[in-house]
Protein backbone atom coordinates (compact mmCIF):
# COMPACT_ATOMS: atom_id res chain seq x y z
CA UNK A 1 0.00 0.00 0.00
CA UNK A 2 0.98 3.06 -0.63
CA UNK A 3 1.81 5.94 1.65
CA UNK A 4 -0.47 8.05 -0.12
CA UNK A 5 -3.34 5.46 0.31
CA UNK A 6 -2.31 4.52 3.93
CA UNK A 7 -2.98 8.34 4.59
CA UNK A 8 -6.22 8.35 2.78
CA UNK A 9 -7.06 5.63 4.65
CA UNK A 10 -6.13 7.11 7.90
CA UNK A 11 -8.07 10.01 7.15
CA UNK A 12 -11.37 8.22 6.47
CA UNK A 13 -11.18 6.89 9.94
CA UNK A 14 -10.56 10.26 11.61
CA UNK A 15 -13.91 11.28 9.90
CA UNK A 16 -15.56 8.52 10.28
CA UNK A 17 -14.98 8.74 14.22
CA UNK A 18 -15.86 12.13 14.60
CA UNK A 19 -18.93 11.08 13.06
CA UNK A 20 -22.23 11.88 15.17
CA UNK A 21 -23.14 8.67 17.00
CA UNK A 22 -26.45 6.89 15.54
CA UNK A 23 -29.28 8.07 17.30
CA UNK A 24 -30.75 6.10 20.26
CA UNK A 25 -34.34 4.79 19.07
CA UNK A 26 -37.35 6.05 21.33
CA UNK A 27 -40.51 5.04 22.26
CA UNK A 28 -43.97 6.52 21.86
CA UNK A 29 -43.23 8.00 24.92
CA UNK A 30 -40.18 9.74 24.24
CA UNK A 31 -38.25 8.12 26.81
CA UNK A 32 -35.04 5.59 24.94
CA UNK A 33 -36.14 2.14 24.33
CA UNK A 34 -34.52 -0.43 26.69
CA UNK A 35 -31.79 -2.61 26.10
CA UNK A 36 -31.17 -6.11 27.07
CA UNK A 37 -29.70 -6.35 31.03
CA UNK A 38 -27.80 -9.43 30.25
CA UNK A 39 -26.65 -10.75 33.51
CA UNK A 40 -22.90 -12.72 32.95
CA UNK A 41 -22.56 -15.82 35.66
CA UNK A 42 -20.00 -13.62 37.71
CA UNK A 43 -22.55 -10.56 38.05
CA UNK A 44 -24.18 -11.98 41.47
CA UNK A 45 -22.43 -10.64 44.34
CA UNK A 46 -22.41 -6.99 42.19
CA UNK A 47 -26.65 -7.08 41.51
CA UNK A 48 -26.95 -7.92 45.42
CA UNK A 49 -25.05 -5.33 46.87
CA UNK A 50 -26.56 -3.26 44.17
CA UNK A 51 -29.72 -3.90 45.43
CA UNK A 52 -28.77 -4.19 49.44
CA UNK A 53 -27.33 -0.30 49.01
CA UNK A 54 -30.15 1.12 47.14
CA UNK A 55 -32.95 -0.29 49.31
CA UNK A 56 -30.91 0.58 52.50
CA UNK A 57 -30.38 4.13 51.05
CA UNK A 58 -34.30 4.10 51.12
CA UNK A 59 -34.54 2.86 54.10
CA UNK A 60 -32.12 5.26 55.80
CA UNK A 61 -34.29 8.34 54.09
CA UNK A 62 -37.29 6.25 56.00
CA UNK A 63 -35.61 6.15 59.42
CA UNK A 64 -35.76 1.93 58.63
CA UNK A 65 -32.54 -0.16 60.06
CA UNK A 66 -30.36 -1.08 57.29
CA UNK A 67 -30.35 -5.13 56.35
CA UNK A 68 -28.10 -7.23 55.63
CA UNK A 69 -27.60 -9.95 52.93
CA UNK A 70 -28.43 -13.80 54.71
CA UNK A 71 -27.09 -16.68 52.69
CA UNK A 72 -30.28 -18.54 53.58
CA UNK A 73 -32.54 -16.41 52.37
CA UNK A 74 -30.53 -15.63 49.24
CA UNK A 75 -30.64 -19.49 48.46
CA UNK A 76 -34.68 -19.14 49.19
CA UNK A 77 -34.82 -16.03 46.59
CA UNK A 78 -32.76 -17.77 43.90
CA UNK A 79 -34.57 -21.00 44.44
CA UNK A 80 -38.31 -19.19 44.12
CA UNK A 81 -36.97 -17.03 40.85
CA UNK A 82 -35.84 -20.17 39.08
CA UNK A 83 -38.78 -21.76 39.93
CA UNK A 84 -41.15 -18.55 39.03
CA UNK A 85 -39.73 -18.96 35.86
CA UNK A 86 -40.64 -23.14 35.37
CA UNK A 87 -44.23 -21.91 36.01
CA UNK A 88 -44.13 -18.68 33.63
CA UNK A 89 -45.77 -16.96 36.57
CA UNK A 90 -44.84 -14.33 38.74
CA UNK A 91 -46.85 -15.74 42.21
CA UNK A 92 -45.49 -16.82 45.98
CA UNK A 93 -46.44 -20.20 45.65
CA UNK A 94 -44.27 -23.03 44.51
CA UNK A 95 -44.27 -25.38 41.75
CA UNK A 96 -44.67 -27.60 44.80
CA UNK A 97 -47.41 -25.45 46.87
CA UNK A 98 -44.65 -24.17 49.03
CA UNK A 99 -44.77 -20.65 50.57
CA UNK A 100 -42.27 -18.18 51.07
CA UNK A 101 -42.02 -18.84 54.82
CA UNK A 102 -41.67 -22.95 53.83
CA UNK A 103 -38.36 -21.70 51.44
CA UNK A 104 -37.46 -19.60 54.04
CA UNK A 105 -37.17 -22.61 56.59
CA UNK A 106 -36.01 -25.18 53.98
CA UNK A 107 -33.05 -22.88 53.19
CA UNK A 108 -32.23 -23.15 56.50
CA UNK A 109 -33.31 -19.67 58.12
CA UNK A 110 -33.46 -19.21 61.62
CA UNK A 111 -35.22 -15.60 61.64
CA UNK A 112 -39.04 -15.27 61.45
CA UNK A 113 -39.99 -14.52 57.47
CA UNK A 114 -40.69 -10.83 57.44
CA UNK A 115 -42.07 -10.31 53.91
CA UNK A 116 -41.36 -11.15 50.07
CA UNK A 117 -41.33 -9.31 46.81
CA UNK A 118 -41.53 -10.48 43.56
CA UNK A 119 -41.10 -9.64 39.89
CA UNK A 120 -41.13 -10.69 36.23
CA UNK A 121 -39.47 -8.11 34.28
CA UNK A 122 -36.38 -6.55 31.59
CA UNK A 123 -35.69 -3.77 33.64
CA UNK A 124 -32.16 -4.03 36.11
CA UNK A 125 -32.20 -4.47 39.42
CA UNK A 126 -32.53 -0.94 40.74
CA UNK A 127 -35.04 -0.41 38.00
CA UNK A 128 -37.46 -3.18 39.43
CA UNK A 129 -36.64 -1.19 43.16
CA UNK A 130 -37.82 1.86 41.66
CA UNK A 131 -40.88 0.00 40.61
CA UNK A 132 -41.08 -1.76 44.12
CA UNK A 133 -40.93 1.59 46.18
CA UNK A 134 -43.75 2.93 43.66
CA UNK A 135 -46.14 0.29 44.92
CA UNK A 136 -47.74 1.02 48.15
CA UNK A 137 -47.99 -3.13 49.27
CA UNK A 138 -44.22 -4.03 48.17
CA UNK A 139 -43.08 -0.62 49.72
CA UNK A 140 -43.94 -1.45 53.04
CA UNK A 141 -42.27 -4.89 52.99
CA UNK A 142 -39.11 -2.82 51.60
CA UNK A 143 -39.24 -0.11 54.41
CA UNK A 144 -40.57 -2.78 57.37
CA UNK A 145 -38.96 -1.83 60.39
CA UNK A 146 -38.85 -5.23 61.36
CA UNK A 147 -36.61 -6.82 59.29
CA UNK A 148 -32.84 -7.05 59.32
CA UNK A 149 -31.71 -9.43 56.87
CA UNK A 150 -32.08 -9.32 53.11
CA UNK A 151 -32.44 -12.39 50.38
CA UNK A 152 -32.10 -11.54 46.65
CA UNK A 153 -31.85 -13.80 43.99
CA UNK A 154 -33.03 -13.68 40.22
CA UNK A 155 -33.07 -16.24 37.43
CA UNK A 156 -32.82 -14.57 33.51
CA UNK A 157 -34.10 -16.95 30.66
CA UNK A 158 -32.35 -17.13 27.16
CA UNK A 159 -34.86 -14.86 25.94
CA UNK A 160 -33.46 -11.68 28.71
CA UNK A 161 -36.99 -11.85 30.85
CA UNK A 162 -35.78 -11.99 34.59
CA UNK A 163 -37.24 -13.32 37.52
CA UNK A 164 -36.67 -11.27 40.37
CA UNK A 165 -37.20 -11.85 44.04
CA UNK A 166 -36.65 -10.23 47.34
CA UNK A 167 -37.08 -11.94 50.68
CA UNK A 168 -36.83 -10.30 54.31
CA UNK A 169 -36.57 -11.39 57.61
CA UNK A 170 -36.21 -10.33 61.11
CA UNK A 171 -32.79 -12.71 62.83
CA UNK A 172 -33.68 -15.31 65.73
CA UNK A 173 -32.73 -13.79 69.01
CA UNK A 174 -29.81 -15.30 70.10
CA UNK A 175 -29.79 -17.93 72.55
CA UNK A 176 -29.37 -16.89 76.44
CA UNK A 177 -26.07 -17.81 78.26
Amino acid sequence: MSRRAALALLAAAVVAACAAPAPVPLGSDGRPLPRLYAIAPGDTAAIQFRMLDGLNALRRAAGAPVLALNAELNAAAFTHSRDMAVQNRPWHFGSDGSSPIDRARRAGYAGAFAGEVISETYETELQTLAAWVEAPPTRAILLDPAARDLGFGYFQEETGKIWWTLVTGTPAAPPPF
